[in-house]
């Protein structure tokens, strides 16, 4: 499971809203496809994993794969069934903070058709409306 192996500090102190569009990691840089998120949302470690396990499976032994966002936000929760007040939860999860344009998933190797597949598994398992694009050549 993706998590940052050390941080500053253990709880983060705000839960900003996901405003606007991604002004980074808004082009295919790595492989020839790619998966691009259309919404804003909070993707945890365990969705990123589960899509990147997807297209793995998909794909065997061909293609090279990359992952684009990393679950660096820890995302506080108190336990079930606890009275208001008593101070900030403990983190449970980790996530990654995707705004509308941003790649997710990159791929090389493999055929368009196979990787628009692999893709389509991929989005069935994130929260969000993605995308399949490709890269532009210039």
């Amino acid at each position: 499971m993706l998590m940052p192996k050390r941080v500053k500090y253990r709880k983060p102190h705000s839960k900003p809203r996901i405003k606007g569009n991604a002004k980074r990691g808004v082009t295919v840089a790595f492989g020839e496809y790619a998966l691009k998120a259309m919404e804003p949302k909070w993707v945890t470690a365990r969705q990123i994993e589960a899509s990147r396990i997807a297209i793995t499976r998909f794909i065997k032994k061909g293609g090279k794969l990359w992952i684009r966002v990393f679950p660096d936000k820890a995302i506080t929760k108190h336990p079930a069934e606890t009275r208001m007040g008593k101070g900030k939860g403990s983190p449970e999860v980790w996530a990654a903070v995707v705004k509308p344009g941003r790649i997710l998933f990159e791929i090389e190797g493999i055929p368009e058709d196979l990787a628009r597949q692999a893709f389509l598994r991929a989005s069935h398992k994130l929260p969000i409306k993605t995308k399949f694009v490709a890269r532009e050549e210039v």
